[in-house]
């Protein structure tokens, strides 16, 4: 009897949103009683209408926050229950069966459950695993004991995945604002760029415009002249025309010579078709460009430059420049037997995915790049000129593979892609070429470039079997692409500085 009204008191002191007892109770206008830390946490949830009044989470009448009032008399009352204990009659209630009321020592394993020994013969439990629970109690500890530490491992680890969330959305939210900032930097330049653009053609043609009516205005004055001296020798001839027979003979002759040397000067004239018009460029096509130019560039690689095989090739110590160095015996290197040449191999090694790198050509007046299989047999040109007027014919001839200087073949069928090479390159400053393979032969191909290329982008693409050249100082538009690669297990980038004394630089993302 004792137990029920004291669980009745405990119902009424019990708060409504935490199902705990009220602790420091506040009572709203309608009579309903509140923990602080709750209703005044649920003020938010409560909030209703447009006027931002707050209503009751029980009878959603709704009241004003600063009318909650503090209910001291049920403080008091949870005080004290509290500090009843609860007597051994309810205590002994609570050890008791509900079906039988007899007192709870045994547990069944398969339905997780305390009960009594009534229970154990019952239908609902026979045949299952039962035991005393002074006997069981030990092992079911350890294992609760196991499950909360593996709980709280999961709890910290959510937590430390929480954390990482959070930094991974403050560096996404850092980037994205950063790409932001750049993307409209960009783009206000390009804005820049044309309204100086813009301002510059407007100009062109306000000068031209200038130029064409003074020379006009010129014109006009010559014939406001000559038409004056027309009308002056009209008017004579009409003076002798209508005088007497003396006056129409008087210096007839002089009149006559006057109007047959007269020529009027003809103004000078400014032919339409020969005009520069202005034609602007097609912006959606150079952003096309670009953009594909900044994709590849996702894939950009660290490439470094390996030892070369020649003695008049010299690499950077940070190994991302190479050069050619001549010496005053170079004749002699490349007519003997153990000539080396100018070519360099790079690192990574690629076996498959994408890769993207640049190299800075600006200063040079010839050059051979791309990429080669890994085990190529690089073989040296014979004495000849490339570029700059020394040898002749080093752009166009190579020894063969068994290294044999007195029986030399043309480099065009050593850079083609059936050798292991995909490469393009430049000579006499400003002939590009491409090394191409045919049924026939090589096929070497002259390359059309509207800007010339200070800077070279490679994309090679294992799986797709391509090689894209890029020309980085036109917005990245294409110079040239090898296809239907059949490349083999290792690639690697290719340099040939050529006997051309200017660098060729590896650059950085962020050059």
């Amino acid at each position: 009897m004792a137990s029920g009204i004291l669980m009745n008191i405990q119902e009424e002191v019990t708060c409504p949103i935490c199902l705990e007892l009220l602790t420091e109770p506040l009572s709203l206008d309608c009579g309903h009683t509140f923990c602080q830390a709750c209703i005044t946490g649920n003020n938010k949830e409560s909030i209703i209408g447009q006027e931002g009044k707050r209503s009751c989470p029980v009878c959603r009448v709704s009241f004003e926050p600063g009318n909650l009032r503090p209910n001291r008399n049920v403080a008091n009352i949870v005080q004290r229950l509290r500090e009843v204990k609860v007597s051994p009659e309810v205590e002994q209630e609570r050890n008791l069966c509900a079906h039988h009321g007899e007192k709870l020592q045994i547990f069944c394993e398969q339905d997780g459950k305390v009960i009594c020994w009534l229970c154990e013969r019952s239908q609902e439990h026979r045949g299952h695993n039962t035991f005393l629970m002074e006997e069981i109690a030990s092992e079911y500890q350890k294992k609760l004991q196991s499950c909360l530490q593996r709980l709280k491992g999961k709890k910290q680890e959510a937590e430390d995945l929480e954390i990482k969330v959070r930094e991974e959305m403050s560096t996404w939210k850092i980037q994205i604002e950063n790409e932001i900032q750049n993307v409209q930097g960009k783009f206000t330049q390009l804005r820049q760029i044309l309204d100086s653009e813009e301002m510059k053609e407007l100009r062109k043609l306000k000068d031209e415009l200038g130029v064409i009516l003074k020379e006009l205005a010129e014109s006009e004055n010559d014939l406001v002249q000559e038409k004056l001296l027309v009308s002056n020798l009209i008017s004579d001839v009409e003076r002798h025309l209508q005088g007497s027979t003396m006056e129409l003979l008087q210096d007839a002759n002089v009149i006559i010579k006057r109007s047959e040397t007269l020529a009027l000067k003809k103004p000078k004239s400014f032919p339409k078709e020969q005009r520069r018009v202005f034609r602007a460029p097609d912006l959606r096509e150079i952003l096309r460009v670009f953009n594909e130019l900044t994709d590849v560039q996702r894939y950009w690689v660290q490439v470094t430059l390996n030892s070369p095989r020649s003695a008049n090739v010299v690499i950077s110590p940070d190994q991302r420049q190479v050069r050619y160095a001549s010496n005053d015996q170079r004749s002699n290197v490349y007519l003997n037997d153990n000539c080396e040449v100018f070519s360099v191999l790079g690192s990574p090694v690629i076996t498959s995915g994408r890769h993207y790198w640049e190299v800075d050509v600006s200063k040079k007046r010839a050059w051979i790049l791309g990429v080669c299989g890994e085990n190529i047999m690089i073989e040296p040109p014979i004495f000849g000129n490339f570029g700059n007027g020394i040898y002749p014919n080093a752009f166009s001839v190579y020894q063969p593979k068994n290294r044999n200087c007195g029986n030399s073949q043309n480099v065009y069928s050593r850079y083609q892609p059936k050798n292991g090479y995909w490469v393009i390159g430049l000579k006499h400053d400003s002939v590009y070429k491409a090394f191409e393979s045919s049924f026939s032969g090589p096929e070497i191909l002259t390359l059309s470039l509207s800007v010339s290329p200070h800077r070279i982008g490679i994309f090679l693409d294992y799986e797709a079997r391509t090689v894209l050249f890029l020309n980085v100082t036109n917005h990245g538009f294409p110079i040239y692409k090898f296809s239907s690669c059949s490349f083999p297990q290792n690639i690697v980038p290719y340099f040939n500085p050529m006997n051309c004394d200017a660098p060729m630089t590896l650059c950085s993302p962020s050059c």
